[in-house]
């Protein structure tokens, strides 16, 4: 696809990027085109000059401008057929009764190029090998067409008012005539116009000269906001800052080594002291139980020699001494109580025992 000679649209040369791009060259320029305008128009008034120089015609000719081209670089149909016949080729009409325009619009793959008009804008479809390529100036790159294509391209050209003309005709040899009949083209994307890449970029740079402007305004703002603060008082704002998180960072630190530690210490303390206390008076609470259990033993002892036997109710009656009866003397002598009474029966030792286990129980 590179090696397919495309001029790009350049101000209102389109009949000069026309006739390049199907010669696939760069072989006439604006002023080689001018020229043949200019040897154009001095036959023209030659012509008729012949007729009289004193007619109404003649004057109105000579105050027309010329049809053949003018100061933007537009040239007529006259001046590009001139051209060609340089090599030897013709522009046969396409909607024409010739004999080559009627086989033409048989088999338009059978040709070798067209050209096709609209108003002020010439442009060239070619066949390269064997495919075919619109060449418009107003394309970003050469667009292929295909055999099937091409047909309703150029009646599409037809529909929107372009006048096509059949380029009769040996073409000149070219590079990529020769290795696309080798190599065929192949094209994945689409060529895009000039016009809609030229307003793309025109809209790319209108916005990063809008973000540039918001750019500027923001460094103007800050620069405005530093020099309203000053010097002096960004450095009081800073010392005030750092003052405040000293201080909150001394308060926190005695916060927790002061207050909180002492606290754990205190909490400490008296856990340990609850902890003594209890196996302190753990000692005394078996005492008690232990001294409770004992006198349980001995009631029920007692009530068990109360009671009659097999062989107790011939013998004489059992006496008890009862812990009421006995009292402590300072050497921690037992004695006994001088007076006699009568020996208890089982049911009052029942009692009494429950009644001491009720008084003492905890």
């Amino acid at each position: 696809m590179d090696l397919i000679y495309h001029e790009k649209q350049d101000g209102l040369l389109c009949a000069q990027h026309c006739l390049n791009n199907l010669l696939q060259g760069q072989y006439f320029s604006a002023v080689d085109l001018a020229d043949i305008a200019n040897q154009m128009d001095a036959a023209e008034k030659a012509h008729m000059a012949e007729l009289g120089v004193d007619t109404d015609d003649y004057r109105r000719f000579m105050e027309q401008p010329s049809v053949n081209f003018d100061d933007s670089g537009m040239f007529s149909v006259q001046v590009i057929s001139s051209a060609l016949r340089v090599w030897d080729m013709n522009l046969v009409p396409f909607n024409s009764s010739n004999p080559h325009a009627i086989t033409a619009r048989e088999a338009v793959v059978e040709e070798s190029a067209y050209i096709c008009n609209f108003r002020e804008h010439w442009l060239t479809v070619r066949r390269l090998g064997y495919q075919w390529f619109n060449l418009n100036s107003l394309l970003t790159f050469p667009e292929l067409i295909s055999d099937t294509y091409l047909s309703l391209f150029l009646t599409q050209l037809r529909h929107e008012g372009y006048d096509i003309f059949i380029v009769s005709g040996p073409l000149p040899p070219c590079s990529a005539d020769d290795v696309l009949r080798v190599t065929p083209a192949t094209q994945a994307v689409k060529p895009k116009l000039i016009v809609d890449e030229s307003e793309s970029s025109s809209s790319k740079g209108r916005s990063r000269t809008a973000q540039s402007k918001q750019e500027d305004d923001l460094r103007s703002a800050l620069a405005a906001s530093l020099k309203k603060v000053g010097t002096e008082g960004i450095g009081t704002s800073v010392m005030t800052d750092e003052t405040e998180l000293q201080m909150a960072l001394q308060m926190s630190t005695e916060g927790v080594t002061g207050a909180q530690v002492h606290s754990d210490e205190d909490d400490l303390q008296a856990a340990i002291q609850m902890s003594l206390q209890e196996s302190s008076s753990a000692p005394q609470r078996r005492d008690s139980d232990e001294e409770l259990l004992h006198q349980a033993l001995s009631l029920s002892m007692q009530s068990q020699q109360a009671a009659p036997g097999p062989s107790a109710s011939t013998g004489p009656p059992q006496t008890s001494t009862s812990p009421e009866h006995l009292s402590s003397t300072p050497n921690n002598h037992m004695v006994s109580n001088s007076e006699e009474t009568a020996p208890p029966n089982a049911q009052e030792i029942r009692e009494k025992r429950l009644a001491f286990l009720n008084k003492n129980k905890p």
